[in-house]
């Protein structure tokens, strides 16, 4: 277990690897939880404490170790010991709560179905009449849950779940929106690591945080996966049909432009010719009618 802690506490790390599987892996899991939200209890200006999970069975885990520590920490100082906000963030696929998009089992096809009823372009055709399907509990939190006040409590992925269906809210936006006002995050290791989601998620985050890799011995293949990209047969074959449809399209525009140019072009010569430009001789007409432009 290596331990960093600096004076300011400044980004703190705290990597831990398992370097015995045969040991009981939620003692170490306690111990950080009890020394880390002790201290934050002690130090209420001290930043979050996020905790980076490799799968979501240890995410589970680790909330039951936090609520058990805290539980505790409420016998032996009373209420005020149970004043901490403590959630999980994942992906859409484990926190949605719509019938429709449960039903999709990929990923990818989860996020698609979301962004397909939540997105801003969608919203806007809804209301300008178009028959197009919204997502109730997406609706429910953008009118309501922005500026709610989520309780104290230690959230897991199940109880975000059951919140939102009882406040008709959307559970994986909602998390979004309190991850700000929480005091310890559980998420896994791509939330902190990986820059397309850390941009979104992890940047606005204040510096004065603790952050934990548990699991740390998987830091590498995390960032090698982060930064790698899988190109498949198939996903080339869409490429190039997609980039062959791209391509068409702007030849297509091209045509239209041109077309619309020389229309106007006409009507222009036209013009010109209507209102006896050039005058003098018929040549001297023929000429400017040929080059309306200005030498």
């Amino acid at each position: 277990l290596t331990l960093i802690l600096t004076p300011n506490l400044n980004l703190t790390l705290i990597l831990t690897p398992n370097l015995n599987p045969t040991l009981n892996p939620e003692g170490k899991t306690v111990c950080l939880m009890s020394l880390i939200t002790s201290y934050q209890y002690a130090r209420p200006e001290m930043g979050k404490l996020i905790y980076c999970t490799r799968t979501v069975p240890e995410m589970v885990k680790c909330v039951e170790e936090l609520k058990r520590v805290v539980a505790y920490r409420e016998q032996c100082v009373g209420p005020e010991g149970g004043k901490i906000l403590a959630l999980c963030l994942s992906s859409r696929r484990n926190m949605c709560i719509h019938d429709r998009v449960m039903e999709e089992s990929d990923r990818e096809a989860v996020d698609a179905t979301c962004r397909g009823m939540t997105a801003s372009w969608v919203r806007k055709r809804a209301q300008e009449g178009a028959e197009v399907e919204l997502c109730d509990f997406y609706e429910n939190y953008d009118q309501n849950g922005t500026d709610a006040v989520v309780p104290y409590g230690i959230y897991s992925l199940e109880d975000l779940r059951d919140l939102g269906r009882e406040r008709g809210w959307c559970p994986y936006f909602l998390a979004r929106h309190v991850l700000k006002h929480a005091n310890v995050l559980i998420y896994n290791y791509q939330y902190m690591l990986d820059p397309k989601v850390a941009g979104l998620v992890s940047s606005e985050l204040e510096e004065d945080s603790v952050v934990v890799f548990d699991e740390a011995h998987n830091i590498d293949n995390v960032c090698i996966e982060a930064m790698s990209v899988q190109v498949s047969r198939p996903i080339l074959d869409a490429s190039t049909r997609s980039l062959s449809s791209l391509s068409n399209l702007v030849e297509e525009a091209k045509r239209s432009d041109a077309e619309r140019l020389n229309a106007e072009y006409q009507r222009l010569v036209s013009g010109l010719a209507a209102s006896g430009a050039g005058g003098g001789g018929g040549g001297g007409t023929d000429t400017v009618l040929a080059n309306p432009s200005l030498p």
